[in-house]
């Protein structure tokens, strides 16, 4: 069961951080774009002392196939993200978003190869929470490094919480976890307590709400 709200107030970036630091996130319908807000009874997380990377995967990193870099290419990871007959990734959705990033809350990891944009992923950072919207891949691999490389990048950071909102079977291999609401709203309000950074930018906001 999910508790929802309809497409009011407006898709703004004040209520999305509201709305994050509630328990709530916002998709779009591919049949009509309009917007729902979600808070899954069943919330999927990573426990960041949980993560797992395959040996496969460990050897692919170690080899440097892809040239990881951080919020260079946001706009475009969304819109990769989006490419696919199915879709919550709305105009509307890519607006706010990118709207967030300008403010120092979202962020995107990219995966490069050849100086193509081969894969990656991205989110929504408040404090000691992350909040992982979407990947994607044009290359084998590239969005498990780009998930990797969050992992530790959070880690190092010192942020208590990666939430992936839905299980997948993916997330389930690398060591995503399903806790009831209650758990996750518990977990979501110490890690708000938490003063991180994604980036180490003095405009970054991510830290300061």
């Amino acid at each position: 069961m999910f508790r929802s709200a309809k497409r009011e107030p407006a898709l703004d970036p004040e209520f999305l951080l509201i709305a994050y630091c509630s328990g709530y996130f916002p998709m779009a319908s591919s049949r009509t774009g309009a917007i729902e807000w979600y808070s899954p009874d069943q919330r999927a997380i990573i426990p960041l002392d949980n993560f797992r990377i395959s040996r496969s995967l460990r050897r692919v990193m170690r080899r440097g196939i892809f040239d990881v870099r951080i919020d260079t290419a946001f706009e475009r990871v969304m819109r990769c993200c989006a490419e696919r007959d199915d879709t919550w990734i709305s105009e509307e959705i890519i607006t706010a978003y990118c709207a967030l990033h300008a403010r120092g809350y979202a962020h995107s990891i990219e995966c490069w190869h050849d100086n193509l944009l081969a894969g990656g992923l991205y989110g929504v950072a408040i404090r000691g929470a992350f909040f992982g919207e979407s990947m994607f891949s044009k290359k084998t691999d590239a969005s498990k490094v780009a998930l990797a490389h969050l992992v530790a990048r959070l880690t190092a950071r010192e942020y208590t919480l990666l939430d992936t909102q839905f299980m997948t079977e993916h997330l389930r291999t690398v060591g995503a976890v399903e806790i009831p609401r209650s758990a996750y709203i518990q977990q979501l309000s110490q890690s708000l307590e938490n003063l991180c950074t994604f980036v180490d930018d003095e405009n970054s906001l991510s830290a300061r709400q």
